[in-house]
């Protein structure tokens, strides 16, 4: 299993349009795998394989590269910078993080915290109160030099190192590098061997501020078959009734059925059960009341296309420590794999 690749995608920045970094890292990986690799206006990384016959079957994986960040919007006389959320956030996980911010000449490390008295002279009431997101702000320690270094619309991304922790993987922004390692590793597992069906896999831009990239990138291809690869909730955790808990970690990939955004293809979603089943791979039906994910946009697009979701079932989602089950991932990569093989 490459974990260095997952490591390398997960502690590369890149929020809603902003990310190239993790656009070249993927490139890098593929630049052999694909009969052509192309970017979008969006920013999305359109890699495809050729398929057989002259109107070959087209499957499209969407894979979105960002990350739930922030964006500079505010840099005040003594050079603390005030953020807008680019995706969503529960400010709760907010106080006391290190923080990168990266700017035209290079990252400069720093720390988040919000506006207000520290625990040792605050009020009781003080300490009740939860400050939205854009009440933190972000101290580089340069003091006023933040000037000359920072620029209004720099991105802001979580700081905090990948780690492996037995079975299971911790990282930020497995949310949703997960999604870009089954990417690659799907199309490596498929070897230098020619498929019948054309396949477009596609790393998609600014998803988590609502499908963008992945709705002109589905418009552009006009897929016969969406699929959304991405994570979803496993609050298998202390605290959390069973009927929420969406996914059990180690139990295998997650068949998505729906989401506030779409309603997976029946036969596809049997099809891909019934490759699972015949070939051991381990797998969970899965479904949220609200959210939503890249396949929807596949589904939507044009004329419409048959879609389903590959997700892992994953702890902590939108914090700093996102954790996913290592058999889940393979699992994720093998059905792909085989259902790709299969067409």
């Amino acid at each position: 299993m490459n974990i260095e690749l997952l490591k390398a995608l997960c502690e590369t920045p890149g929020v809603p349009g902003h990310e190239e970094r993790v656009r070249d890292l993927i490139r890098a990986e593929v630049e052999d795998l694909f009969d052509d690799i192309h970017e979008d206006p969006m920013g999305s990384l359109h890699c495809v394989r050729k398929g057989e016959g002259d109107a070959p079957e087209r499957i499209m994986l969407l894979c979105h590269m960002d990350e739930i960040g922030f964006l500079v919007s505010h840099i005040t006389d003594k050079g603390f910078l005030y953020l807008q959320p680019v995706g969503g956030f529960d400010p709760r996980n907010l106080f006391s993080r290190r923080v990168l911010v990266s700017t035209a000449d290079g990252d400069i490390k720093a720390v988040m915290n919000p506006g207000g008295r520290p625990v040792h002279i605050s009020s009781p009431e003080d300490r009740k109160k939860i400050p939205q997101p854009h009440e933190f702000f972000v101290d580089t320690g340069l003091g006023e030099e933040t000037k000359e270094k920072v620029r209004v619309g720099d991105m802001v991304t979580m700081d905090e190192p990948f780690l492996e922790l037995g079975d299971k993987v911790v990282s930020k922004a497995l949310d949703n590098r997960v999604a870009c390692w089954l990417g690659i590793e799907a199309a490596r597992g498929l070897g230098k061997g020619r498929t019948k069906a054309e396949i477009h896999v596609v790393f998609t831009s600014q998803e988590e501020v609502g499908l963008r990239g992945a709705r002109t990138a589905a418009y552009h291809v006009k897929p016969d078959i969406g699929i959304g690869i991405d994570v979803t909730l496993s609050c298998d955790t202390p605290g959390v009734p069973e009927q929420d808990r969406t996914t059990t970690q180690g139990e295998g990939f997650g068949l998505h059925l729906r989401d506030g955004s779409f309603i997976a293809d029946k036969k596809l979603v049997e099809e891909i059960a019934g490759i699972a089943e015949k070939e051991g791979i381990k797998y969970q039906r899965t479904m949220l009341r609200s959210g939503g994910q890249d396949g929807a946009a596949a589904q939507q697009a044009a004329a419409g296309a048959r879609a389903v979701g590959i997700v892992v079932g994953t702890r902590y989602i939108h914090t700093v420590t996102e954790m996913i089950h290592k058999s889940d991932l393979e699992a994720a990569r093998d059905i792909l794999v085989a259902f790709l093989k299969s067409r």
